[in-house]
């Protein structure tokens, strides 16, 4: 039999046998949950690791209002499958074994159930804070349901251990938290020989907002408002995650106009923000022009979306059950007519950027992320396929319409600031293709249905391929059919560690412009 010929639902059973306990009350089906004794958690891991599957999130819950403990849960993917992981850990005891010995993206998933849940993951190599601010009181556990986010926490005397490398003409460099223009905090510490890089550490949590425990005071209806506003540039691909959760939990689903409507406003968001991000690239090379040029198309299409929708980011258009908006004919034409002159533009602005060598010898070789360490730290979206990675949750998690109009997935393999580049303008390409598709195919019919609360304990999850990537959408439902738990895996999560280490190497003066082919969000990171 071939290594990845078994499932891993397959493989998890054979290996655990009866101590893999299948749970039916996680929604969608196609997303299998098991729960497995708190002393096997690890070697679940590490039998889905031997399979290929990669570590997408892994995260915890306070399960009291049940009469149980903690729950430790991890998100497992390869290929079109995707498969849950849960152990109990008890209240009292509140400890469960590490993944980071199989699985790199477990560090700082378990760094930041620490800090908020104050579950304590036995061998993980770094005890240090994560999101949560080595000033809070070390007791402050912001998840639990014992933590009141009303309360004003007193400030404690803190120091955060920063990695240091010592040698001859070794020197540091902090940078931020505050930076220049109006992008969000977060402190980036170099060490470096020269201008030559040689570690880079990255500290965020500067705009933790408490959003994961301010779902648990939101009906459902207003959880997808907030859940819009996780990072202000991905309000679409955000609010359909969590709707589609919701959804699945409470068993039903969005009429089929409304999802394709859906798709139209995800992919409207993928060319706006991979078509500023090509310019802000650009102007981090101080080719400054593309800047420009591009940032007017951006601010062309965010005006249409002012016409058509009523908002420039078209916030609060995903609502449970639906959308809040409907597409004419009328704004099918003009949004037709939109794209043509857009996407000429965007071509010739492309050719442009090709013939321009003082470009192509900053963005060549430099920030590179080989194939091999892309996968190892389980990256997702424009920056896995700048490495080879073949992930796009439109394909390998379809919902309507992708079933029916499949994306393209462009790859390269050189993993380098020009291959990140360059996906963005495949994808840029290819959102014009899936919307003129959807348009000219849009279903009649209603545009939103009846969404009830889940019943009490029901979960649901989605996966939604934002213009960063996979986003992770988990609900849970308490006892009174109330959010118990809302936990959301931007991609940003599992991406901004991989930028430490694609920057060694490159030169101090490269490090903005390898930054922003990444642009992973601070806002999503910092939940």
């Amino acid at each position: 039999m071939k290594k990845n010929a078994m499932s891993l639902r397959d493989a998890l059973i054979e290996a655990l046998g009866a101590d893999a306990a299948p749970n039916a009350g996680q929604y969608p089906a196609s997303v299998p949950l098991f729960e497995a004794p708190k002393a096997r958690f690890a070697e679940a891991a590490a039998v889905l690791k031997a399979r290929e599957a990669r570590l997408v999130a892994e995260w915890a819950t306070d399960e009291t209002p049940f009469g149980r403990g903690f729950g430790v849960w991890a998100l497992y993917n390869a290929g079109d499958e995707y498969l849950t992981v849960k152990c109990g850990v008890p209240y009292d005891a509140p400890e469960f074994p590490s993944l980071t010995k199989t699985y790199l993206g477990a560090w700082r998933f378990e760094r930041r159930m620490q800090s908020l849940m104050g579950v304590e993951p036995a061998g993980h190599p770094d005890t240090r804070p994560w999101i949560k601010h080595e000033d809070w009181p070390k007791d402050a556990f912001p998840l639990r349901k014992s933590f009141d986010g009303e309360t004003y926490l007193q400030r404690v005397e803190g120091d955060y251990r920063w990695v240091r490398a010592e040698g001859e003409g070794v020197y540091e460099i902090p940078v931020g938290p505050v930076h220049a223009g109006i992008i969000e905090p977060g402190h980036f510490r170099f060490q470096a020989v020269g201008e030559d890089i040689i570690n880079l550490e990255e500290r965020l949590g500067y705009v933790h907002k408490g959003i994961e425990k301010r779902f648990e005071s939101l009906s459902w209806t207003d959880g997808a408002r907030l859940a819009g506003r996780v990072s202000g540039d991905t309000t679409v691909a955000h609010a359909m995650g969590y709707c589609q959760a919701l959804e699945a939990a409470a068993g039903c689903a969005a009429p089929p106009r409304a999802q394709w409507i859906r798709a139209l406003l995800l992919e409207r968001e993928r060319i706006a923000n991979h078509i500023g991000d090509i310019g802000a690239i650009s102007n981090d090379a101080a080719f400054t022009f593309l800047l420009y040029q591009t940032a007017i198309l951006r601010e062309r299409m965010l005006r249409t979306n002012k016409t058509l929708f009523g908002h420039r980011l078209t916030m609060d258009m995903v609502v449970p059950g639906g959308v809040a908006v409907d597409v004419s004919a009328g704004a099918a034409s003009a949004i037709q007519d939109e794209l043509a002159s857009v996407s000429g533009e965007f071509e010739r602005l492309v050719r442009i950027c090709e013939d321009n060598p003082s470009l192509e010898d900053r963005v060549y070789g430099a920030g590179t992320l080989s194939a091999a360490l892309a996968k190892e730290m389980g990256v997702v979206g424009l920056v896995a396929r700048a490495s080879g990675q073949n992930l796009d949750a439109r394909v390998q998690y379809p919902t309507p319409p992708y079933a029916d109009i499949i994306p393209a997935v462009p790859r390269l393999r050189s993993g380098d600031v020009h291959a990140r580049v360059w996906v963005r303008v495949e994808e840029v390409r290819d959102s014009i293709r899936i919307i003129r598709e959807i348009l000219r195919y849009l279903p009649s019919g209603p545009l939103v249905t009846g969404c009830p609360a889940p019943r009490p304990g029901a979960m649901g999850i989605s996966v939604v391929e934002g213009w960063r990537g996979e986003i992770i959408w988990w609900l849970q439902a308490g006892p009174k059919s109330e959010i118990n738990r809302a936990m959301a895996r931007d991609p940003s999560m599992v991406t901004w560690l991989a930028l430490e280490q694609a920057i060694k190497g490159n030169i101090v003066p490269d490090f903005p412009l390898c930054n922003k082919s990444f642009n992973q969000s601070y806002s999503g990171n910092d939940l």
